[in-house]
């Protein structure tokens, strides 16, 4: 007969079995600096740009990609730290759109946010903050940089100081808040459809 278990000896000299559970760490493509961000930005009339604080499951990191890609947004930016970056895994549930989207991650996202702001793009923040105005209120028109929050915290204090203004996605039911990519959408899609441009 066979032994059940093949591989190394355990404490109690019986055969362990090989754990199929480890989670390997994918390795993460190599993103735009803030400079080649920045090229990006000089070159569009009236740039629109995604920036992400601190979205760490590479899930949503994925599907807000493939999102961003639909919206027509011409880069997005996240932080190196605490932050997802491009893997194999955020390319599969882009579906490509990972590829295509170009991609900064900076060391101190505040700083790009100043610099944004100097280039003269406006920076509209997500915020559950009742103080908020409704995203459908806000003129998302012209230069525009939407910042979405980190699954469950949401946004740092120091980001959401640095935007312009706050907006709120209005919530009918007795759940707070929206997952990230699916909020990313809604925001995305009414800067649009006010833009009035086909993506």
């Amino acid at each position: 007969m066979k032994p059940r278990f093949s591989g190394p000896q355990g404490a109690h000299g019986r055969q362990a079995r090989e754990n199929r559970h480890v989670q390997t760490v994918e390795k993460t493509a190599p993103a735009l600096d803030e400079d080649e961000l920045m090229a990006i930005i000089a070159e569009q009339p009236a740039p629109f740009v995604l920036i992400l604080d601190c979205v760490q499951d590479p899930h949503n990191l994925g599907a807000i990609l493939r999102t961003a890609d639909a919206a027509g947004v011409h880069a997005v930016v996240a932080p190196k730290d605490k932050a997802a970056g491009i893997t194999e895994t955020v390319r599969r549930v882009s579906v490509g759109a990972a590829d295509h989207v170009p991609f900064a991650q900076v060391t101190n996202l505040a700083r790009t946010m100043e610099k944004l702001k100097a280039a003269g793009v406006w920076l509209v923040g997500t915020s559950d903050h009742a103080k908020s105005k409704s995203i459908y209120e806000l003129d998302l028109r012209g230069p525009l940089a939407l910042v979405m929050g980190a699954e469950e915290k949401g946004m740092r204090r120091l980001t959401e100081e640095n935007c312009d203004f706050l907006a709120s996605i209005p919530m009918a039911g007795k759940v707070e808040c929206l997952n990230v990519s699916v909020a990313t959408g809604v925001c995305l899609f009414e800067a649009v459809r006010q833009r009035g441009a086909t993506p």
